[in-house]
């Protein structure tokens, strides 16, 4: 463990700089659309309308995420049910996996709370309330079974495009259209999280811990089932990475077939592949 944060202690940042930007961005675009006080949300008095344009936002945020320098080098996890997920395929080391997500959880709550810094009462009060993920109307039970059906659906996607030579580059691009996708439609049964340090870093400064253990088991049981899925459909070595962008000549830490992917990569770099993997 010494010997993999020595090395890759700058994904490490990278992961929770990650999930802090996005968290940031989830509370500011939260006070635009929904503080009642809002210029925003007094224009768009529909819900609905409100949702699509938190979603269209926050994916945005993913995708912008996904293709920045930060996210190609550290493979935009920013989840620690994605990391836990590649880590059960074998792609991801066992001391990466640990420090990946513990640098998500940290990330998240830092993101919040900087976010508070700046929008202070807009965001700590309700309805904004720190953008805690909560169970919707529906109660505990929906929201557990929506949370692992939009992350099973997630990993299918992100399996499935990551691994095909011709369509891996614009993973990112499907991640964050459904992601733009659950916020408007899936969000009102669970609050739309998918992602245990997500919940955690709002309802950590919010100090709502109601039904967190929702988003900390069924983001990755979704996700965890589908990796059993393809793993049994296309076998583990149609699993080529765990970055979510490999068109880049950025350091790969991860288990990483290069030559496999058919991606155009430096001599130097499939070297150092092979050295910290």
């Amino acid at each position: 463990m010494v010997n993999a944060l020595n090395q890759h202690w700058p994904e490490y940042l990278m992961e929770a700089a990650e999930l802090g930007i996005f968290m940031v961005s989830a509370c500011l675009f939260g006070v635009l659309l929904e503080y009642p006080g809002s210029p925003v949300h007094q224009a768009l008095p529909d819900p609905t309308i409100r949702r699509v344009f938190g979603g269209l936002a926050m994916g945005l945020t993913a995708i912008s995420i996904i293709y920045s320098p930060l996210g190609k080098r550290s493979g935009a996890h920013f989840n620690p049910a994605v990391t836990l997920t590649f880590w059960r395929l074998g792609k991801v080391g066992g001391a990466d996996a640990f420090f990946y997500i513990i640098s998500q959880f940290v990330g998240a709550v830092i993101g919040v709370m900087l976010a508070t810094v700046v929008l202070q009462n807009t965001l700590t009060q309700p309805p904004v309330n720190y953008v805690a993920t909560v169970p919707g109307n529906s109660g505990v039970a929906v929201a557990f079974i929506a949370e692992a059906i939009i992350a099973f659906i997630q990993m299918t996607m992100v399996l499935n495009v990551s691994n095909r030579k011709n369509i891996a580059r614009y993973t990112g691009l499907f991640a964050g259209a459904l992601v733009a996708t659950y916020i408007s439609i899936e969000s009102p049964f669970s609050g739309m999280s998918m992602n245990p340090a997500r919940t955690f870093g709002s309802a950590f400064n919010a100090r709502t811990w109601n039904s967190l253990w929702i988003y900390f088991t069924a983001p990755p049981l979704g996700m965890l089932l589908a990796a059993e899925s393809y793993l049994r459909l296309k076998g583990a070595r149609n699993v080529r990475c765990a970055k979510l962008h490999h068109h880049n000549h950025q350091r790969c830490i991860f288990k990483c077939n290069l030559r496999e992917c058919g991606e155009t990569v430096k001599a130097t770099d499939v070297e150092a592949v092979r050295a910290l993997s």
